[in-house]
């Protein structure tokens, strides 16, 4: 993904939660509040993957073919990491 999609879908997330921010304060029905969240975390659940596939397909894999061990091993220590936390979530 390249930096203006990420930025465009980034803003539209922003844009999106204000959204929701006024319809807290107009005193929306609980469960539209949620459709619409979970309509926030799916978009930035895309971004995200999107980043990550990107990550995987070229600083991984340049690290991985790399001569420097260290590298790879911090390279995959990351990967291990994002993954702990997204299965935290």
């Amino acid at each position: 993904m390249d930096k203006d999609e990420t930025l465009l879908r980034l803003k539209n997330v922003e844009g999106h939660v204000r959204g929701i921010a006024r319809m807290v304060e107009e005193g929306a029905y609980c469960i539209d509040l949620i459709r619409q969240i979970q309509a926030v975390q799916a978009a930035l659940n895309k971004v995200s993957n999107k980043i990550l596939s990107d990550h995987l397909h070229s600083c991984v894999i340049t690290a991985v073919r790399g001569a420097d061990q260290a590298e790879r091993e911090r390279v995959l220590k990351e990967i291990t990491e994002v993954y702990d936390m997204a299965s935290k979530v």
